[in-house]
């Protein structure tokens, strides 16, 4: 690390990164079948073999053009440490009220440890409990770890730790908020907000914009009690900040985040579902000012109006392109507007979405092929405006993007104008 230089700030989603976690998927997305894919929150189950070819080429792209962290590792690192096993571990077996664990897992390797939280602990049929029972593990596998956005959320130089709508996800805030507060490389302070009114909030959900501007949407993942614990925590803030909120559908589940539907290409561009972001419909966007203590909420038109008034103009480029609602529809289901910003107009996503590919260069996006990219035939210039095209048809039927995969950790500051 650079003398001075801090080990996450992150005050925009566009910002030339420079540290971003990952979670290669592992055997926890194949620890499942129809009957309990819902239970683990997918609407398919994936097939590993592909799903790992597709994934190390993402992780191969990422590692050529910035730092990369990977996850289990930074676990087993930490879990080397007594005391902070002891922690995370009595927080896991309690919060998943299996206590009789915490013996077996205490006793297991650092490195084994790790594998054993995020894969999963089978259960031993040794009674007759367990012998009747129809669980598989006595610890779940995280099936959807890999969606590495959702558990917590750097924001400036400090990290939210998110609260999961779903209690099959709750490890992973375990997880995140004791990488953060304890790797000698990553060290910030975390937060949490108040968990009163059974309030959610989740990373997908939250666009840090710029210092003072966050972007959140309100779904079936993140409701109004918990953007109004964020709101709570805010009135702090020593400078005004304005949070621009979006109502979601709940259904179908490919509206799971407001990064499903909107995300930022460059300093005046940005990825939308058409008909939800800028076609009238009956979901709100709500203008809200925290300043000194005091909080002044509002009705906007849509979300781009609402960013142009706080000095951010975007030329919105349609997921699916703009004149077919059907192919607008479909490349959404898979990811189609989830992008992933490597710097101002430099950004990472499927190559499935033909239409929403076809759309960018349309705009002045060099689509660059991810296996050209890592043979050298084609180089993503640092002042070209590209979008690197990844493999993704196994990835996508997971229910994600490439922001979903990605944390970023650290990124530049961003000249607005």
């Amino acid at each position: 690390m650079e003398p001075n230089q801090p080990a996450v700030k992150v005050c925009s989603e566009i910002g030339k990164l420079e540290k971003v976690m990952l979670h290669a998927p592992g055997p926890e997305v194949e620890n499942m079948t129809p009957e309990n894919a819902q239970k683990a929150l997918y609407s398919d189950i994936l097939n590993l073999t592909r799903v790992t070819k597709e994934y190390r080429q993402f992780q191969a792209v990422l590692a050529k053009l910035t730092e990369t962290f990977e996850v289990k590792t930074l676990l087993a690192e930490i879990l080397g440490h007594s005391a902070v096993r002891t922690e995370l571990l009595a927080k896991i077996c309690s919060g998943e009220e299996n206590r009789r664990l915490l013996p077996t897992l205490q006793l297991a390797q650092a490195e084994a440890l790790a594998q054993l939280l995020i894969e999963g602990v089978p259960l031993q049929k040794d009674t007759l409990t367990a012998y009747l029972s129809k669980e598989r593990f006595a610890l779940q596998p995280l099936h959807n770890f890999f969606y590495m956005r959702d558990a917590s959320v750097v924001t400036g130089d400090r990290v939210l730790i998110s609260r999961m709508a779903n209690r099959v996800r709750e490890r992973e805030t375990h997880i995140m908020e004791a990488i953060f507060r304890h790797h000698p490389k990553l060290q910030a302070e975390t937060f949490h907000l108040s968990a009163r009114n059974g309030a959610t909030i989740e990373g997908g959900d939250i666009l840090v914009a710029r210092e003072d501007l966050l972007i959140i949407g309100q779904s079936g993942r993140t409701n109004t009690e918990g953007i109004d614990a964020l709101l709570a925590h805010l009135k702090s803030a020593k400078r005004p900040v304005e949070i621009l909120v979006q109502e979601l559908p709940f259904k179908p589940e490919s509206f799971i985040h407001l990064d499903m539907v909107f995300t930022f290409l460059d300093r005046d561009a940005c990825m939308v579902y058409q008909p939800l972001i800028l076609d009238s419909n009956r979901f709100l966007t709500i203008r809200i000012t925290v300043d000194n203590g005091k909080v002044t909420i509002r009705e906007a038109p849509n979300l781009i109006a609402a960013l142009g008034k706080l000095g951010i103009d975007l030329t919105p480029i349609s997921c699916g392109g703009d004149a077919d609602t059907y192919t607008q529809d479909r490349e959404q289901w898979h990811s189609g507007a989830n992008f992933f910003c490597l710097g101002p107009g430099q950004v990472i996503g499927y190559e499935r979405n033909v239409h929403t590919m076809n759309e960018l260069a349309r705009n002045g996006f060099a689509i660059l092929s991810a296996s050209d990219l890592l043979s050298n035939k084609v180089t993503a210039s640092p002042e070209g405006r590209w979008a690197i095209a990844i493999e993704g048809d196994e990835l996508s039927r997971g229910g994600g993007g490439c922001r979903c995969m990605t944390l970023p950790l650290l990124r530049q500051p961003v000249a607005w104008h």
